[in-house]
């Protein structure tokens, strides 16, 4: 039962983090970092390259970095284009750093289909989002879309490690949301489309 209630923990754990990285890149990474350095977490030997000062130096860097290029109207496009396959990747790191002992290609599978996946689709969701930010204001509001998933990013970073069953069930909030507000925007475009299709 405590096996069980651990792998469960861990992979909440995971999912949480990758989507984390579909908000912010480096967030989950440098807390990753961050949680470990400080021996509130211990990675496996294979992730040691994350497990070290000079790593959370560079994450920190890079966050700081990706958070001044978002509060960019129009520039923050751009870096979605970067962000969207590299979050994907993060997602899948993360989600195997912390995944429990298993067979290697059972791990990297799932950290590639969850994490991976999870990652991709939270970030699918923000780009929407953006894009509709940008086309209702010009590009105006997009500073304080990009500050609520610096704090979305963040708080799923600390939430994961510190109450993991918690952050899995935002994550599964937020993807309901996503859903919805998805939903919204294709019945949107649909009802749009036929009120301008000429009268036959």
């Amino acid at each position: 039962m405590d096996l069980t209630l651990h792998t469960v923990i861990e992979l909440l754990l995971g999912i949480s983090l990758s989507a984390a990285a579909g908000f912010r890149v480096f967030v989950p990474l440098l807390a990753l970092s961050a949680f470990s350095v400080l021996g509130h977490y211990d990675l496996p030997s294979n992730f040691d390259w994350i497990e070290n000062q000079q790593a959370l130096t560079l994450f920190a860097i890079a966050t700081v970095l990706e958070i001044i290029g978002y509060s960019i109207p129009w520039f923050d496009h751009a870096l979605d284009v970067l962000a969207t396959p590299a979050a994907m990747i993060v997602g899948t790191i993360v989600a195997a750093s912390v995944s429990p002992d298993m067979n290697p290609l059972i791990q990297w599978t799932l950290a590639i289909v969850a994490g991976g996946g999870t990652a991709g689709i939270t970030k699918l969701f923000t780009n929407l989002l953006r894009g509709t930010s940008t086309a209702a204001s010009g590009g105006l509001t997009n500073p304080i879309f990009a500050a609520i998933e610096l704090v979305i990013a963040t708080a799923l970073s600390v939430l994961a490690f510190t109450v993991p069953a918690l952050a899995g069930l935002l994550v599964i909030g937020l993807f309901g949301f996503g859903i919805s507000r998805i939903t919204q925007l294709v019945l949107r475009w649909r009802t749009r489309d036929r009120g301008a299709s000429p009268a036959k």
